[in-house]
């Protein structure tokens, strides 16, 4: 493996840690703050919700929510960005900036083969309002996914047509600036249709911001990096990946709790690996793999987005749905229960997602509810999450052109 590094003028990398100090003061000037503090908790937390989506059927870029996490309900806010096909968002550790990643209108075109980018955007902390900062090529072709490093100064993209993965050093005012480094991944496996290539479909930063991992469909393998801070690029690890069984194209990987272990969600599979994780040397040792389909299950589907609680007990993959399997149209999310010893899962449930072609879904940063964006009936269903894991189906579903990725941002 060859990873190409860019030249980058600012060597000194500036940490910028947010120290935000509640003070518990008694004055008569803060009536009207602790009357805003009391009707927050009978509500509950609130928090701006944006959308990505493709843009068709209607939907013109990012769409804007408020959130409550005690009864899980959603006010539209309308679009916040007109931007085509933003399919990925992330957001600073600060949340202060929102990043993108526009996939190619029409992948099929000779222009769409060259395309993809990224762009950063400012987020208002009192109206969650966006401004655009900028845009990049985003080093590949067809970007899929992107996310930033601990310290909200590099930026990593992963571009899935191409199957390369790219960093772009993050400027202070949060626009991305160069790109610092770019690694094309080689190679093919057994599938001749969707594995004829390499297809990296994930970009994951460590707990520890050390390394990073990228799952790539086309290769069956989950490709390892060091990170460098010093540069805000990354370089080889050794080893270098992770190998899953030949046809299982992993898609999407997270870490347990305490990072222990690891898990990657299959697309093709429709399945979980699960990983044990050193990370002395970032190495990563498959334990276990287990299907997130229905035992009596005999078609076809695909795996999509992979989570877990912030308890880390419980562990929740999605499939698609396929319209080419009557009996499987809907999408589904299972849930399984993680050995906190051994990081071996046990399938808990299997629940309808409450429309067509589950590619994401999230949970909210309370743990409370979990919202399914199902991309083919173009809505939201949000769920409930009991103590057990399992989730349930409330009467909240919103209505928005062809979800593909939420992101809840802290909210007044």
């Amino acid at each position: 493996m060859r990873i190409r590094s860019l030249s980058f003028l600012e060597t000194c990398l500036r940490v910028a840690a947010g120290i935000m100090g509640v003070g518990m003061v008694a004055m008569a000037g803060m009536a009207p703050q602790n009357a805003l503090a009391a009707g927050r908790a009978q509500r509950g937390r609130s928090y701006f919700l944006y959308v990505g989506t493709y843009t068709r059927h209607g939907s013109k870029g990012i769409y804007q929510y408020r959130f409550d996490e005690k009864t899980g309900s959603l006010t539209a806010m309308g679009l916040a960005a007109e931007i085509a096909n933003p399919s990925f968002l992330t957001t600073d550790p600060q949340h202060r900036y929102l990043y993108t990643v526009t996939e190619p209108a029409n992948a099929g075109s000779l222009t769409a083969l060259r395309g993809g980018s990224v762009s950063s955007f400012s987020i208002d902390p009192r109206t969650g309002a966006l401004t655009f900062l900028n845009s990049m090529p985003a080093g590949g072709r067809g970007p899929t996914h992107l996310t930033l490093d601990n310290t909200g100064k590099i930026l990593f993209v992963a571009n899935y047509q191409s199957g390369s993965v790219a960093s772009f050093a993050i400027e202070d005012n949060g626009s991305i600036g160069a790109m610092t480094a770019m690694d094309q991944h080689q190679g093919s496996s057994v599938d001749p249709a969707r594995q004829e290539g390499p297809h990296a479909h994930e970009a994951v930063v460590s707990p520890d911001n050390r390394f990073l991992f990228v799952p790539d469909l086309g290769l069956d393998k989950i490709m390892i990096y060091k990170i460098d801070l010093a540069k805000r690029s990354f370089t080889a690890n050794d080893p270098a990946y992770a190998a899953v069984k030949p046809g299982l194209g992993p898609r999407h990987f997270v870490f347990g709790a305490g990072a222990k272990f690891a898990y990657a969600v299959c697309e093709m599979g429709a399945s979980v690996v699960a990983f044990s994780y050193d990370a002395a040397n970032g190495s990563l040792t498959p334990i276990q793999t287990i299907s997130i389909l229905p035992a009596d299950f005999t078609g076809e589907d695909q795996g999509s987005e992979i989570q877990i609680d912030r308890s880390g007990r419980y562990l929740y993959t999605s499939n698609q749905g396929m319209d080419a399997h009557p009996d499987l149209v809907d999408g589904r999310v299972t849930v399984f229960q993680i050995d906190g010893k051994t990081g071996l899962l046990k399938e808990q449930q299997i629940a309808l997602s409450g429309g067509k072609l589950l590619r994401y879904f999230a949970l909210d940063p309370s743990g409370k509810n979990l919202l399914a964006g199902n991309l083919d009936s173009n809505s939201i269903a949000v769920f409930t999450v009991a103590s057990n894991g399992k989730i349930a189906p409330t009467k909240q579903v919103v209505d928005v052109g062809a979800p593909t990725s939420l992101l809840f941002v802290p909210a007044p």
